[in-house]
């Protein structure tokens, strides 16, 4: 269980390190325009709080890699866990605030995440 828990957490940190792709590096380009529905009008009047919003998914990604890696398995699975509050609450904020989809996206998968971790 602690393996299928780790994929999990894995998974949800390589979707946060894509969300900090899209959001710094693809906003303006085809594949970010047709991601977020965005006009390239719109795309460049909001590229920087598009790139702020990627550093963040980045952190969120960083530190579920540091709670994989941790060397310690007590304080790995309290930053994984941490990480992962984190996720969901900004997945549930994003499906609350912009669009519902934000919650399946990004919510759910870090719920399942979590939940395996506590099963482990």
């Amino acid at each position: 269980m602690s393996v299928l828990a780790n994929v999990f957490v894995a998974l949800v940190a390589l979707l946060h390190a894509y969300f900090l792709v899209l959001e710094m590096f693809l906003w303006t380009k085809p594949q970010g325009l047709k991601t977020f529905g965005n006009t390239l009008e719109k795309a460049h009047e909001t590229a920087v709080l598009a790139a702020n919003q990627g550093l963040y998914n980045g952190f969120l990604a960083a530190g579920l890699v540091w709670g994989l890696v941790h060397p310690n398995p007590a304080i790995g699975f309290q930053v994984k866990a941490f990480f992962l509050l984190c996720v969901i609450v900004a997945g549930l904020y994003g499906g609350y605030s912009v669009k519902p989809k934000i919650i399946y996206v990004q919510a759910v998968p870090a719920l399942i995440a979590l939940i395996l971790l506590w099963l482990a």
